[in-house]
């Protein structure tokens, strides 16, 4: 019986472990089976963070252009208060107000499914058992 991809884990004929490029996996030594299999470029928090720090640097940059480049005079109504706003600007902080609604919103939506949850438990809460008892397999 061969060894496929789905089977690498187990092999059916008492093979050390190989992995799907036909390595063997105990070949790593004193490392842990994350580190064995983890490759150079691997993923990681800074990757993580330059990467966003990357895109909100560049959109920083769309919103400035875009900023500049809508720079006349606009006439701007809001609850009663009257001025006048660079284009871009008054755009610009329509959509952070729009995404403020939509933040609060969602907010508002997880705290109440957060207290709808806490309510549904309750009840097995107050016969002692907080969680539900997990067996080893």
């Amino acid at each position: 019986m061969g060894r496929t991809a789905a089977s690498s884990d187990s092999p059916s004929d008492g093979g050390p472990p190989v992995a799907d490029d036909g390595t063997d996996r105990r070949a790593a030594g004193s490392q842990s089976a994350g580190e064995a299999n983890r490759s150079p470029a691997a993923h990681t928090r800074i990757s993580g963070y330059f990467a966003a720090i990357v895109a909100s640097l560049v959109v920083l940059v769309i919103l400035i252009v875009f900023i500049l480049e809508n720079g006349q005079r606009a006439k701007v109504t809001f609850l009663g208060a009257h001025g006048h706003l660079p284009l871009g600007v008054a755009l610009l902080l329509a959509a952070v107000i729009g995404g403020a609604v939509v933040a609060i919103a969602g907010v508002a939506r997880i705290l109440q499914l957060r207290r709808r949850t806490s309510r549904q438990n309750a009840p097995r809460r107050q016969h002692g058992a907080s969680r539900p008892v997990v067996t080893p397999r």
